[in-house]
């Protein structure tokens, strides 16, 4: 029985039921559309414990403005798939000789060690020379994913993520280069309940950062340098758009979580003032305290260069662990000032 004065109250509960309703039905409009999504994606990685809290699973996408010397993902910057020549691999064309059945451009040369010698300015159809390469001497950095293929890869590890924290990180080349993918990615896992971060090098449109910023849990930003003119020479790129969207973000998300970090390179940033520069630009930015931590240079992706065709610049580049742990110190002494 109704009581005189229930009827606006009914009608309120009656309004939101269907509110609700409505809002999931768009959620699961908007995630069937997301799924369909499609970008570039050259590789998906499992257990990562590197990429943000917990246990991850890292999905690489390619494509990024910068051409830095030291990358150690040179695979990542192009946008489209490539294709990759590791000699090590190679069975010799005395064994096989499947990728010479395919190639009909006068790619394909023996050389002295009887093994393939790739001649990449003829080659016409790089998916066909990988296709026929039984022992992946020559195969292909780089796929084209749907959201829901990347996901499902992410969800299968879902039991690991819920008990440490992890879930899924972005990352690249610049996820950012992707916007439409990246955004439709952050989107997906969010309505799966996945958490989620990325590593950018911040040099993208500030749109495209802030249409993804929402639905982020962890933000690992690159600050590689506040010297404007090394940071063109070394990465091709100027730093000013990179540091004005790192302020944006802080404006914008004043208390998520942001990891700034600097990849110590030898020639590039490697003084007390250039990391004392770094840590003056952090503690400037609003919010809360941004983490930062230093990198040690390695040359861990050096090969990679040469299985797709280009030059190491930074071969003859060392760095002295003392002059690395001196700057580590510059870094540990922001973490005491900010994080006590």
């Amino acid at each position: 029985m109704l009581w005189y004065g229930d009827g606006p109250r009914i009608i309120s509960i009656f309004a939101c039921s269907i509110l609700i309703y409505i809002r999931g039905r768009v959620s699961i409009m908007s995630s069937l559309l997301d799924n369909k999504i499609k970008g570039v994606v050259f590789n998906v990685q499992k257990y990562s414990v590197h990429d943000g809290p917990g246990i991850r699973t890292v999905a690489f996408l390619k494509g990024c403005p910068l051409h830095c010397k030291w990358c150690c993902n040179p695979e990542s910057q192009k946008h489209k798939p490539e294709l990759a020549y590791n000699p090590s691999k190679c069975l010799g064309l005395d064994k096989c000789v499947r990728c010479t059945e395919v190639c009909t451009d006068g790619a394909i040369a023996e050389g002295a060690d009887g093994k393939v010698v790739l001649r990449r300015e003829f080659v016409s159809n790089e998916q066909a020379y990988a296709d026929a390469c039984p022992s992946g001497a020559l195969n292909m950095y780089g796929e084209e994913m749907t959201v829901k293929k990347v996901v499902d890869r992410v969800e299968e590890d879902a039991i690991f993520y819920a008990r440490s924290g992890g879930g899924m990180t972005l990352s690249g080349g610049e996820p950012f280069a992707q916007a439409e993918f990246a955004l439709a990615l952050l989107r997906e896992a969010r309505h799966r309940r996945i958490k989620t971060a990325v590593e950018t090098c911040g040099a993208a449109k500030w749109e495209n950062i802030e249409a993804c910023v929402p639905y982020l849990n962890t933000i690992m930003f690159d600050v590689k340098s506040l010297n404007e003119e090394k940071h063109k020479e070394f990465t091709g790129v100027s730093n000013k758009l990179p540091l004005e969207n790192l302020r944006k973000i802080r404006e914008m998300a004043p208390s998520v979580p942001i990891r700034a970090r600097t990849p110590i390179i030898p020639g590039f940033n490697d003084t007390e003032e250039d990391i004392k520069a770094i840590v003056e630009f952090l503690e400037s930015l609003p919010g809360d305290p941004v983490e930062y931590e230093v990198l040690e240079y390695h040359r861990m992706g050096q090969p990679k260069y040469g299985y797709i065709g280009r030059d190491y610049e930074l071969v003859d580049a060392t760095l002295e662990p003392a002059l690395f742990d001196k700057l580590k110190l510059i870094a540990d002494a922001y973490k005491e000032r900010n994080f006590k």
